[in-house]
């Protein structure tokens, strides 16, 4: 029997919700509460960092 017919069952470890420490290195920092806006969120960043490259870390 191959490989894909095997039922594959869920055999991922039951994960609890636990804070993570990330060190980022950059230019700036803004603090926001992300909106709603239709099925998803929304924050809203200045107009001086269009183009450049983010990150979001949820808290």
């Amino acid at each position: 029997m191959a490989i894909s017919d095997k039922k594959v069952e869920n055999i991922e470890p039951d994960y609890t919700r636990r804070k993570v420490k990330f060190e980022v290195y950059g230019e700036e920092m803004i603090e926001k509460t992300v909106n709603s806006s239709g099925n998803s969120g929304r924050v809203y960043l200045p107009p001086e960092w269009i183009g450049t490259k983010v990150k979001v870390i949820k808290c």
